[in-house]
C-alpha cells in the first residue's frame, strides 16, 4: 500500500486498521469512554501509529504484533501487553508463538517479566478462547 499524502486520509485507514487489530469492541468501548481531553490520544494514536507505522509495507501484521508483545513485556506495560495479546492473536500469533515470545523476553528482560507476561497472556487467551484452556 502506498501511503496516504494526507493526514485526514492517514488517520482514516489508522482507524481502520485499529479496528482490525485490536477488535471493533475494544475500540467501540474505548470510543464511547473518550471526552474531549483523552479524544485527542485516540486521535493521536490513529493518525502516528495506526496511520503510519501499521500502514507500512516493511514488516507483516503479524511481525509488528510479535515485536509489540516482545517490547511491552520488557517494559513491563501491562495493560497495553493485554490489549496487544489480543491483537496478536487476530493478527495470527499462535498461543505457542506467544509462548516462545516470552520466553525471549524472559532471557533477556528477566524471569519476573516472563512470569507475568504468561499469567496476563494466559488470561487473555482464556477469555478469547471463552474460557477453554489454551
Amino acid at each position: 500500500m502506498t501511503m496516504p499524502d494526507s493526514l485526514s486520509e492517514r488517520a482514516r485507514l489508522g482507524a481502520e486498521v485499529r479496528r482490525e487489530v485490536l477488535g471493533a469492541a475494544f475500540v467501540d468501548s474505548g470510543k464511547q469512554q473518550a471526552n474531549s481531553f483523552t479524544r485527542n490520544f485516540i486521535e493521536f494514536t490513529q493518525t502516528q501509529c495506526w496511520g503510519n507505522v501499521w500502514l507500512r509495507e516493511g514488516l507483516s501484521r503479524k511481525t509488528r504484533s510479535m515485536l509489540n508483545l516482545a517490547m511491552l513485556a520488557a517494559m513491563a506495560r501491562w495493560h497495553e501487553f493485554e490489549v496487544h495479546v489480543r491483537g496478536a492473536l487476530n493478527n495470527g500469533v499462535t498461543v505457542e508463538e506467544i509462548a516462545e515470545i516470552l520466553l525471549q523476553a524472559g532471557v533477556y528482560a528477566g524471569i519476573p517479566i516472563a512470569s507475568e507476561g504468561f499469567r496476563r497472556a494466559d488470561a487473555v487467551i482464556r477469555e478469547v478462547a471463552g474460557g477453554k484452556a489454551g
